[in-house]
């Protein structure tokens, strides 16, 4: 009877022995981490996963426990890696990125018709509370203790795999129905926004306030007195915007991409991805694709056909220091190869890209390949205080 107990314990200490030394040994060889570190970060795996082959009904009953606990010990080292590769910087944007897609459709509070930029506004907000929860969760379900911070890369790397995983979790609803945790988690934060507040246009535009106005009503006002102001101060930059969607609706046009300038209009009215979908008569699938496709060429519109235009419409034109505050201008330039930072002074200088090729020693073709890393290095930088944004983001 005790032999009974005792065989199928001993059964699953081999098998996270096996998995941990399976995983310590991908970490020694893929990353220049710490033996210590690597010993910590595998040993966390693999009590993850043996967790997981222990409470699938569905893994135990398939016969070969092993086979399963491998795949899964691939899976958690191959996201691991993924983030540690991106390093600290572009890690946080990609999953930033991957996080804030996924929310996208359902931060908008209920009756409220919220702008493209209010809704980023919102995302960067209910994220940051998200990375916090998801931070007590890899403690909690960790075992660490509730000051643990990660402070390696490759700490980070495990940190953020997690958190993606984190928020990708199926949670059951009633009905046999379920959802991904951080879409729960982004329509209670949705539904916790203020509800819109009727504002009389006149007063605010007077500034006047009476004494019975609550807070939220008065913070609106001023709000939006602050948006008529500024509509007053900028039809200079209207003009701008209205050159870069004529500018990049023709150079759509021009490469024959008619389905992208349809979606191009429908995005410049904020319309939901459903919507989109339901216009456009496409498969959430199709749509996906065909986003894809505009961000490609949006990507190239931006950092390369009519790079001048669109930065400038940005006010982060090569006169502001492509937008950079001193200490990231200086970081930015200390990152580029000679051959760039020449490139970037002669670009300052307003010299022709033939001249430019001339005087660093390539072709014009190679000069605009340089200048597209140039600026998408600093758009990236540009992005990091926010973390919210990748160069793709329309």
């Amino acid at each position: 009877m005790i032999y009974q107990t005792l065989e199928p314990a001993r059964e699953v200490c081999q098998r996270v022995d096996t998995i941990f030394q399976f995983l310590l040994a991908e970490l020694k060889q893929e990353t220049k981490a710490s033996d210590r570190n690597c010993q910590a970060v595998a040993g966390r795996l693999a009590e993850e996963v043996d967790r997981i082959c222990t409470e699938s009904k569905r893994i135990q009953d398939s016969g070969d426990v092993m086979e399963w606990a491998y795949a899964l010990a691939r899976h958690r080292l191959q996201q691991c890696l993924h983030y540690y590769r991106l390093g600290s910087r572009r890690g946080r944007v990609d999953l930033h990125s991957t996080l804030s897609a996924i929310v996208y459709r359902y931060i908008n509070p209920a009756k409220s018709q919220y702008s493209y930029q209010a809704r980023l506004t919102l995302i960067e907000d209910f994220l940051q509370s998200f990375y916090m929860e998801s931070l007590n969760a890899f403690r909690r379900e960790t075992k660490l203790d509730t000051s643990y911070r990660p402070k390696s890369m490759l700490e980070l790397g495990e940190y953020m795999a997690f958190t993606e995983r984190y928020g990708k979790r199926r949670i059951p609803l009633p009905g046999r129905r379920n959802q991904q945790l951080i879409i729960l988690r982004a329509q209670t934060f949705s539904q916790q926004q203020p509800s819109e507040t009727l504002v009389d246009m006149e007063q605010a535009a007077e500034g006047g306030m009476s004494e019975g106005d609550d807070a939220y009503k008065v913070a609106s006002m001023q709000r939006l007195r602050e948006q008529m102001v500024a509509q007053d101060q900028e039809p200079a930059e209207d003009s701008l915007r209205h050159s870069v969607v004529h500018e990049l609706t023709a150079y759509l046009k021009e490469r024959k991409q008619e389905d992208c300038i349809d979606y191009f209009m429908l995005r410049l009215q904020d319309l939901p991805a459903n919507e989109i979908e339901q216009i456009l008569g496409l498969t959430a699938r199709q749509r996906d694709y065909l986003q894809q496709r505009f961000k490609y060429h949006l990507v190239r519109f931006t950092f390369t056909h009519r790079w001048e235009l669109v930065h400038q419409w940005l006010e982060i034109d090569l006169e502001k220091d492509l937008g950079l505050s001193p200490k990231r201008y200086d970081r930015f330039v200390s990152q580029l190869t000679d051959q760039q930072q020449s490139l970037l002074q002669l670009k300052k200088e307003k010299r022709p890209d033939t001249e430019i090729a001339k005087a660093i020693g390539c072709t014009p073709n190679q000069v605009q390949k340089q200048w597209f890393k140039i600026l998408e290095q600093a758009w990236e930088i540009r992005n990091e205080q926010s973390g919210a944004s990748n160069p793709t983001d329309e």
